[in-house]
């Protein structure tokens, strides 16, 4: 195979995967739409960073509502007994955030890699619903940290991926990040030295939701 039908060969696959891209957005976009439809008819009503509900549905919601004391009787005794193991992951988390914002302000900076803004990874909003007893709002804020944190670490992984080692794997990965479909392919060589400057300049520019703030 000659260089030039490589470089077709490559144009082409390139240009399809482009199009899966495209498609992926798109179908996420629509999912979006979909959400917001269901949230009218549960009777949400988001405006910028204000969330609430219709008084009917709010009054609906209190009615439906675990007692605390029901809540807790209703816990089997295995699950009182790892309810602190569950809780006790908390410290290394705090301790994984500290480290994060750390690295990014000693790293980042020398490297022209923009700060990921850490408020657009944490979302607190489950404690609007009337629903929750007080133990479930504890729950949920810890989920909400703890899948924010990992939310928010992965993207300062990609970055620091992307600037350093822009290189698809030779085996499939499950879920991997946003920036790894624009990765050279595992092996190909020139594409990595002809590419690697133009990735890293990509970081300069990042999706404006992930961006930090100045």
């Amino acid at each position: 195979m000659t260089d030039l039908s490589r470089s077709a060969d490559k144009k082409a696959v390139n240009e399809r995967i482009a199009a899966l891209v495209h498609q992926i957005r798109a179908l996420e976009e629509e999912l979006e739409m979909e959400l917001a439809r269901r949230r009218i008819d549960l009777g949400l009503i988001v405006r910028d960073r204000s969330i609430r509900f219709e008084q009917v549905v709010i009054a609906r919601h209190k009615l439906i509502r675990t007692r605390l004391a029901g809540y807790v009787l209703a816990a089997t005794p295995l699950m009182l007994r790892t309810a602190p193991a569950i809780y006790a992951l908390s410290a290394p988390l705090l301790l994984l955030d500290a480290f994060l914002y750390c690295y990014q302000a000693v790293c980042f900076p020398v490297y022209g890699v923009p700060k990921v803004r850490r408020a657009d990874y944490f979302v607190f909003d489950r404690a609007h619903l009337a629903y929750l007893n007080a133990i479930e709002r504890i729950n949920c804020a810890y989920c909400s940290y703890a899948n924010g944190l990992i939310g928010y670490a992965r993207e300062i992984a990609s970055r620091t991926e992307q600037y350093w080692c822009p290189i698809k794997h030779a085996r499939g990965i499950i879920s991997a990040h946003a920036r790894y479909t624009s990765f050279v392919d595992y092996g190909d060589a020139e594409a990595y030295h002809h590419e690697f400057a133009v990735l890293r300049r990509q970081l300069q520019k990042p999706p404006g939701r992930t961006e930090a703030a100045p």
